[in-house]
């Protein structure tokens, strides 16, 4: 199993601005649905279960609480 070339920088901020426009776009009730939709699709391109599984336990660690002035 190769390791995964981590993403540069600005693609990370391309990328994490296109989902959060994605997220918006689906709307707050399909939200978690469209998340939901999206990490399996990833899971897929993935291909290894025990590393899905390490990104869903990474993801979940230490995951902020959402505060007022982060709006």
């Amino acid at each position: 199993m190769t390791t995964p070339t981590p993403l540069h920088p600005d693609a990370r901020d391309r990328l994490y601005a296109e989902c959060a426009r994605a997220i918006t776009e689906a709307g707050t009730e399909r939200e978690s649905l469209f998340l939901a939709r999206l990490a399996l699709l990833l899971f897929e391109q993935v291909g290894d279960e025990a590393r899905c599984r390490a990104a869903l336990a990474d993801a979940l660690h230490a995951l902020p609480v959402p505060s007022l002035s982060a709006v």
